[in-house]
């Protein structure tokens, strides 16, 4: 059976930082896109920063860019979000999501309905 897995989420102050985790078992990410989308109440899902794991290529968001980093330990299987500088509105549900580059009609993208396989999600709260 596969699982996605996300763990790293927690409490922490505005300017803080945390590193997120994303495992799989029973896939490989190989050659796969993969996004980090969150999830803030009353707000719509957004795309926060992606990879695509065979050649490195990453993209972020406006919002994040120059403070969160997307990376991968192809020998684990497991891709991290680094967040620094968090802010308030930061906060939210952070999901992982990946699916194989060869189900996409192009390239990586934010549409969370593309992705084949998707976390429950992990916590993040920012506080001031």
């Amino acid at each position: 059976q596969v699982q996605v897995v996300e763990s790293g989420g927690g409490s922490v102050q505005t300017g803080g930082s945390l590193r997120l985790s994303c495992a799989a078992s029973g896939y490989e990410f190989f050659s796969n896109c993969i996004n980090w989308f969150r999830q803030a109440p009353g707000k719509e899902r957004e795309g926060v920063a992606r990879i695509y794991t065979r050649t490195g290529i990453t993209h972020y968001a406006d919002s994040v860019k120059g403070r969160f980093t997307i990376s991968q330990d192809s020998a684990k299987n497991t891709l991290y979000l680094q967040m620094t500088s968090l802010k308030p509105e930061d906060t939210a549900m952070y999901y992982c999501a990946a699916t194989p580059v060869k189900l996409l009609p192009s390239a990586c993208t934010d549409d969370w309905s593309a992705y084949t396989h998707r976390g429950q999600g992990t916590q993040v709260t920012v506080s001031s």
